[in-house]
């Protein structure tokens, strides 16, 4: 068996500590958040780097020693961003918050969140599935774990198709015996969750949507990636700072779109409920879809191996260390910030000119900012490069 990356077991092991101990002994919230945060992006963008291997499948490179005749192995679902998705996601952003905004306002809380929470319990029930059945096949004897369970399911239905999608719905199962141990044991956390609305539970379902999001979404160039988080580094800005939609979702919203830290174990006498901080799951995900780029430009530039991709893999990292360090400092200016003036602050205002300030930095004391802006992880468009350069030639 290979050997460790410590630093990746210690971080496993901090998110289940903190998220454990946070029950049973107060821990200052502002340690608790920076040091489960970070912990959560080192494990998630470490995992990104099976995209590597799934990106060279799609291009159609197969693993040494795969015999001619074989079939091609069918990389998993995975997305890439293309650069038109980041402009326009600022603008989708904000007219999904807006309408979250105005239900709120007009319509009953209690039925929004219903709805809501009903959707995010759904896909936070395949987030948690997804985490688990590694940890399950680790576990479990072998033999067990990776039997294979295939099952052909297709639902039709009369909804309309622009909406749904075609009928009939594809529910084909094939995974393994962990696997459906895993779906059904999210199952039941899931309905748990959605029963209590606990904060425990909430942010369990957090913490697998970051893993599962960083793990599973491409950003496809350092450029796209800036795009994105200078739209959004505006976007924070004008509905914390312009308005109180930002901080009105937030407070109403009763969903797993953020991680809760209590400031104290003690109910509040007056509501019977704790004193929380809350960090939402944006202010993770989007700046560790960055920082998992930047990690596996430098798998790419240390010519790891790609067939297997391991994320334990030892190799130098001096992008994805440097933008880790800045978004903790980042992240611990927001706090300071917040707790000095007492106000809610726009996390990405922060956050976003330590990533891209950090990873630029960094390549511009290695002399490498031409490599930077032109590593891709899109597939189509560097066809499209190469036929126009043949043309052209």
């Amino acid at each position: 068996m290979p050997p460790k990356n410590p630093l990746i077991v210690l971080s496993a092991a901090l998110i289940v500590g903190l998220w454990g101990g946070s029950q049973l002994v107060p821990i200052p919230y502002v340690a608790n958040l920076l040091v489960l945060v970070t912990a959560i992006l080192y494990v998630a963008c470490h995992s990104s780097l099976v995209l590597r291997e799934e990106q060279a499948l799609a291009r159609g490179e197969l693993p040494p020693g795969t015999p001619d005749d074989a079939d091609a192995p069918r990389p998993a679902g995975s997305e890439t961003m293309r650069k038109e998705d980041a402009m326009q996601f600022p603008l989708l952003g904000s007219a999904s918050l807006f309408g979250l905004y105005m239900a709120f306002k007009y319509l009953d809380p209690a039925t929004v969140n219903l709805l809501i929470g009903g959707y995010f319990g759904m896909v936070g029930c395949a987030a948690l599935t997804a985490s688990g059945t590694p940890v399950l096949e680790a576990v479990l004897p072998g033999a067990f774990a990776g039997t294979k369970v295939a099952r052909e399911i297709h639902l039709r239905h009369p909804l309309p198709r622009s909406v749904f999608g075609e009928s009939p719905w594809d529910l084909s199962i094939d995974t393994t015996s962990a696997g459906v141990l895993s779906f059904l044991a999210s199952l039941v956390f899931t309905g748990f969750y959605l029963k209590s609305k606990h904060w425990a539970l909430n942010n369990v379902l957090g913490i697998a949507f970051c893993l599962q999001g960083i793990e599973r979404f491409s950003l496809g160039t350092y450029k796209i990636g800036a795009i994105l988080l200078v739209g959004l580094f505006f976007y924070d800005i004008f509905w914390v700072f312009g308005t109180d939609v930002m901080v009105t979702v937030a407070k109403n919203l009763d969903g797993p779109i953020k991680i809760l830290f209590p400031r104290t174990l003690i109910p509040d006498a007056a509501t019977g409920k704790l004193e929380m901080s809350l960090l939402g799951l944006g202010d993770i995900v989007i700046p560790g879809f960055f920082l998992a780029l930047l990690l596996r430009f430098d798998a790419h530039r240390a010519n790891l191996p790609v067939f297997p991709t391991d994320p334990h893999a030892s190799f130098p990292k001096p992008y994805f260390h440097a933008a880790l360090l800045c978004y903790f400092a980042g992240l611990a200016t927001t706090l300071y910030v917040m707790i000095s003036f007492g106000a809610a602050q726009p996390a990405l205002l922060y956050l976003v000119p330590a990533c891209l300030g950090g990873s630029l930095l960094t390549a511009a004391v290695r002399g490498e900012l031409r490599e930077l802006f032109e590593y891709s992880e899109e597939e189509e468009e560097e066809e499209e490069e190469e036929e126009e350069k043949k043309k052209d030639d």
